[in-house]
């Protein structure tokens, strides 16, 4: 069989830019909408057998309507291919609050042909799976919050992390029952949305919610799996490299942030047949916004803005583009700002990242201690060192402060 992977789409992430005035949407759900309509051509280009979605839809737990009708468009036209989809539920898929529905709840609710929602762990045979020969055993989210609320009282945080690690160990027994009650003449994939210890992060850390279930390196390199569909982690990678099974984590559809600027996005296409071994292929998904990111540090106060402009590249067209500088506090001045930004015009955005440099310890002249000194000394000596504007109207104030504290 032919299987398609993604996960992480997160195609609400509206972090940068503007608003599109023909669809009024923001460009950036653009940006993720469209890695998504090159995913779903694929999908039905290639003819694959089914598609496995590995969890964070969304960007939190209470998508807009318009954003739920764009992610819709796109999951009714696998539906109307007749592609099976599996959609695994997420931890930004997944509310906190016990018994309200999920970000993408309405799949399973309004019962749209030929896509299943994973929201529990199971197994899945070719009976549930419109007779796909193959078996899924899914692993949603599981949030500590909803474990630990079976509890009446509070536990202190040492209980909490045994009960988290029992947690984990029961996870574990209980995919192994449903390894035990799959056929064994058929391929078993599975899909997860957690970490895995050993697993590389990049910069997703930022957009995480809740804490980790981490699953252990044994339990996702089973040689009963044909492959492991994993989501969570933004950044592309297989766990397991160059072994069977592949254990595969595709990344995010579009760059997030600046922590994911140098990595490419992509989504999985693997052939995965019984008794063999399952080929991966690696599917870029070209076009995506580039994020470019620059830090430098001022030595010398001579043609300030200037220097500035050439540690950009000379390409920074549409994309998103940072530069950091550091520079001595006194320099601030000669920065200019807004020749910056008419200079990086053309980019998508533009952000410019100030960091003065503040002397970072207050000398204390030679042959005096600081326990001889009085307070009023030592805020002088801490003004002139930082070379703060008004330091004498600041001493003054302070001044009529400490008398006034003296006299009551």
């Amino acid at each position: 069989m032919k299987l398609l992977h993604f996960a992480d789409a997160h195609i609400d992430m509206a972090n940068y830019g503007r608003h599109d005035p023909e669809t009024g949407l923001p460009f950036r759900v653009l940006d993720f909408l469209k890695s998504l309509d090159t995913i779903v051509d694929a999908a039905i280009s290639e003819k694959v057998d089914m598609v496995i979605f590995a969890g964070d839809a969304y960007k939190d737990r209470s998508p807009a309507p318009t954003f739920q009708r764009e992610w819709g468009k796109r999951i009714i036209r696998l539906s109307q291919a007749k592609i099976p989809t599996l959609l695994l539920v997420g931890n930004h898929d997944l509310s906190p609050a016990i018994g309200r529905a999920h970000a993408i709840q309405e799949f399973d609710t309004l019962q749209v042909p030929y896509v299943h929602v994973l929201s529990k762990i199971q197994l899945l045979k070719p009976e549930h799976l419109w007779d796909v020969p193959v078996q899924v055993i899914a692993l949603p989210w599981i949030a500590r919050s909803a474990f630990m609320a079976d509890y009446e009282t509070k536990i202190g945080e040492n209980l909490q992390n045994e009960v988290f690690t029992k947690l984990q160990d029961r996870i574990v027994e209980r995919i192994n029952e449903l390894i035990d009650e799959s056929d064994t003449s058929l391929p078993i994939i599975f899909t997860a949305h957690a970490s895995i210890e050993g697993a590389k992060f990049g910069g997703e850390r930022l957009v995480m919610l809740g804490n980790d279930l981490t699953l252990s390196g044994s339990l996702v390199r089973n040689p009963k799996f044909s492959y492991v569909a994993m989501g969570h982690i933004h950044k592309p990678q297989d766990v397991n490299k160059d072994q069977q099974p592949p254990v595969i984590y595709p990344g995010s559809i579009e760059r997030i942030d600046f922590g994911e600027a140098g990595e490419p996005r992509y989504f999985v296409i693997a052939h995965i047949e019984k008794g063999k071994n399952t080929e991966v292929e690696w599917k870029e998904l070209t076009g995506t916004r580039r994020f470019i990111e620059r830090r430098t540090s001022l030595t010398s106060d001579e043609n300030v803005t200037e220097v500035l402009k050439s540690q950009l590249p000379k390409d920074i067209s549409d994309a998103i583009v940072k530069l950091t500088v550091e520079y001595p506090r006194e320099w601030d001045a000669l920065i200019d700002e807004s020749a910056l930004r008419k200079f990086a015009s053309n980019a998508f955005e533009f952000h410019l990242v100030k960091k003065p440099k503040i002397e970072a310890r207050v000398r204390i002249p030679e042959g005096q201690v600081v326990s001889s000194m009085s307070p009023l000394e030592l805020l002088g000596q801490y003004l002139d060192s930082a070379k703060v504007n008004d330091a004498d109207e600041l001493k003054k104030l302070a001044q009529e402060i400490i008398s006034e504290e003296e006299e009551s």
